[in-house]
């Protein structure tokens, strides 16, 4: 049987969910600095615990370890999430009425982003953003696939009455 213990098999461990545990707690918190090094704790703690952990068992002790390491750091932060910008095209033949209802469009995203409850905003970006299936929020989240639908209903029902449009 794999062992976590052998190079090959921790390794893809690492590569298979390592992104996407980043993501979980970005999404989730809102500092990508300390998420990192949350996931990179996470991973060392596995490898130290390697014996303990059966293979199949492996990413969701990442996911709790990660999260709880998270929580850890946190204590009385206020935290607040910020969008990385994206790579931006050159935007010369844009009009500056365009620019600006872009950027006020942004704003009041964020906005309304910022004023979701932390699971109900965990939710949203997985799924929107990463291309997360319910059911893997729920897996990550370890909760049912009804209360992922339901906390997307909500979100998005927010979203909806902060922001026309969406």
């Amino acid at each position: 049987m794999d062992n976590v213990c052998e190079e090959q098999v921790f390794n893809t461990i690492f590569k298979s969910n390592s992104k996407t545990i980043f993501n979980y707690i970005y999404y989730k918190y809102g500092n990508e600095e300390k998420a990192y090094d949350a996931v990179q704790e996470a991973f060392v703690k596995l490898w130290e615990n390697c014996a303990k952990v059966a293979p199949d068992k492996a990413k969701a002790f990442v996911y709790k370890v990660a999260n709880n390491l998270y929580l850890n750091v946190l204590k009385a932060e206020k935290v607040r999430l910020k969008y990385a910008e994206k790579a931006t095209k050159d935007r010369n033949q844009e009009s500056p009425e365009f620019l600006l209802e872009e950027k006020e469009f942004k704003e009041k995203l964020e906005r309304a982003l910022d004023s979701l409850p932390e699971n109900q905003r965990t939710v949203f970006l997985l799924n929107r953003i990463d291309g997360k299936k319910y059911a893997e929020i729920a897996e990550m989240e370890g909760i049912s696939v009804k209360a992922i639908e339901k906390r997307m209903h909500l979100a998005l029902k927010t979203l909806r009455e902060q922001i026309d449009g969406i």
